[in-house]
């Protein structure tokens, strides 16, 4: 038993190991430039993205299926239990994986300002993203997130000198 709640806890680092965030940068976007384009959001609507199945789970699961069935039981018995064990192991993690992996995410429907129209899923951010709002869509490399513009500030005028 513990050492299924182990394979477990591993499958549950391994899924938190990937991420379509807009606000996770991955580590070679670091320090390049990125096209940047503006745009209006049109349409918002809530999507799943589907979680990997690299058969991490399904083999870590089959191990830990295996090793405990093979507990089970005389000689014999230890040999068939193991190997049903793995079978269902394997399964149990492959469907863990495929779970553990999947993300909340927001498909967004952006018009630009050239008039063309784009369409870009990603992870829900910090910032809530909603119709009408003014964003960019920031391209590092085939990649594409997007986050709020930012707000221009006009500078203030200088103060007038003082008469002498």
């Amino acid at each position: 038993m513990k050492r299924l709640l182990a394979a477990a806890a591993v499958l549950a680092v391994l899924a938190a190991c990937t991420t379509t965030s807009p606000d996770v940068i991955n580590k070679n976007d670091a320090q390049r430039m990125s096209t940047v384009l503006d745009g209006v959001v049109l349409s918002t609507r809530p999507v799943v993205v589907e979680g990997s199945q690299s058969g991490i789970g399904a083999v870590a699961g089959g191990v830990t299926g295996a090793i405990a069935g093979g507990s089970v039981g005389g000689r014999r018995e230890s040999a068939a239990v193991g190997v049903i064990g793995a079978v269902v192991g394997g399964v149990v993690g492959n469907t863990v994986e495929r779970f553990g992996t999947r993300e909340e995410a927001v498909e967004l429907l952006i018009q630009l300002k050239s008039g063309e129209r784009r369409a870009v899923v990603q992870a829900k951010g910090t910032e809530a993203i909603n119709p009408g709002d003014s964003v960019v869509l920031v391209t590092p490399g085939g990649k594409v997130r997007v986050t709020k513009a930012p707000v221009p500030t006009v500078p203030a005028a200088p103060a007038p000198e003082p008469r002498s």
